[in-house]
């Protein structure tokens, strides 16, 4: 079966392998009980359906497993892409019967679906996330409005000094009063914010895969619970690249987008999921930080020992003189052979880039080794425990 879902109505069409027969169905109002109602009449049956993952997936998704069919979701710009080049006009029937052709022959991009406590999690960051961004919305608005009538810039509008240095400035009735609707809005968003914040922030130093992320230099309770809620499992990318792309952080070339110019982001993923990135990768950044995030000490850079500085080899120096630094045939064969023996092993780098983005090790025991070049490299956790929810601490003790 294929669903192509709107708002107002759902598009069915299924096949029938044993009869070969063909049907078609519209279900309105599209809503949780027009849905229940539809699939009523596959019940004890083997049902296999398609849609797309967009808003609303997630009742029928619910109510199409809830009568034991095998739901598939729909990559809905990849699904797309497997149509070809548009020739005729689109429709609904046209949609749900690509969908429906796809998952017949194997070739249906799928997406991957969460458990119902990572929605719910995924839901509160995202809440959270635009609260913020409306905040901040508001504070640009009030500096916009006190630039526009000459009021030199200030940092900090929401302290208490700031707003005492408000209230004395003389300006217009009509900017007065969007000074005051500004106030009053960022107040209204700081009531939501403040109990918000502190329960994601106790729910992440109590989940093990937030723990894990914890560890790693810059990254708080508020970035891990985003990071964790975003990307989900990260087994189901088969590399660090995937997992990048997922998150928008790509660079564009000329044939990834036609859309955009090349070498810039792709800003394809979740807002938030960048959001928690980049602030871990800022602060991190940092003259403070210590030189390697897989370090477990965080000494600072002045007090480490400095390294000789690698000689530059001229332009007149020979290849193969005998005080050139370049890497011989063996060195570059070992490192080829330290490359494939990782990639065998099924190890995740660590440090970097890739370690934030690696499967955190929270609910299992993680094989340490050392590669030829002495750097320390932990493999993934095969547990799901990183991704479970909290569990009570009174059922903690005696599990298995």
């Amino acid at each position: 079966m294929g669903l192509d879902q709107h708002r107002a109505q759902i598009t069915a069409e299924w096949l029938d392998t044993a009869t070969g027969e063909l049907s078609r169905a519209r279900v309105a109002p599209a809503d949780r009980d027009g849905v229940r109602q539809f699939a009523e009449r596959f019940g004890g049956e083997k049902l296999e359906v398609a849609l797309e993952a967009t808003t609303g997936w997630r009742f029928v998704f619910e109510e199409l497993h809830a009568i034991g069919a095998q739901v598939h979701l729909a990559e809905p710009a990849e699904t797309a892409a497997r149509r070809g080049t548009k020739k005729r006009a689109k429709s609904d029937r046209a949609d749900a019967r690509h969908l429906r052709e796809l998952v017949m022959v194997g070739r249906l991009p799928e997406s991957w679906i969460p458990p119902e406590h990572l929605l719910d999690l995924r839901a509160r960051v995202r809440l959270r996330h635009a609260l913020v961004d409306q905040r901040r919305e508001w504070q640009q608005r009030m500096q916009a409005v006190l630039y526009h009538h000459g009021v030199p810039p200030r940092s900090g509008l929401m302290s208490a000094a700031s707003r005492a240095w408000l209230a004395d400035l003389t300006l217009p009735a009509a900017a007065r009063e969007q000074i005051t609707v500004a106030l009053a809005m960022i107040d209204a968003h700081d009531t939501q914010l403040v109990p918000l914040d502190q329960e994601l922030r106790d729910y992440a130093r109590r989940q093990p895969g937030c723990r894990a992320l914890m560890r790693h230099y810059k990254i708080g309770p508020l970035t891990s619970i985003t990071i964790l809620a975003e990307l989900g499992d990260t087994r189901r990318f088969s590399s660090s690249r995937e997992a990048v792309r997922y998150a928008g952080m790509d660079i564009t070339v000329h044939q990834s987008d036609a859309r955009r110019a090349p070498g810039r982001l792709s800003r394809q993923g979740p807002p938030a999921l960048r959001w928690a990135l980049f602030e871990a990768a800022q602060c991190a950044a940092t003259s403070a930080s210590p030189p390697s995030t897989s370090r477990a000490s965080t000494t600072p850079r002045s007090s480490t020992p400095s390294t000789p500085a690698r000689p530059r080899r001229s332009r007149s120096t020979h290849c193969c003189a005998p005080d050139s630094p370049t890497r011989g045939p063996a060195d570059r064969r070992s490192s080829r052979e330290a490359i494939v023996r990782r990639r065998q092993l099924g190890l995740s780098r660590s440090g970097g880039g890739d370690s934030g983005l690696s499967a955190p090790g929270g609910g299992g025991a993680a094989t340490v080794i050392r590669s030829r070049s002495g750097r320390r490299v932990e493999t993934q956790a095969r547990s799901k425990a990183w991704l479970a929810p909290e569990v009570p601490r009174h059922r903690r003790r005696g599990s298995k």
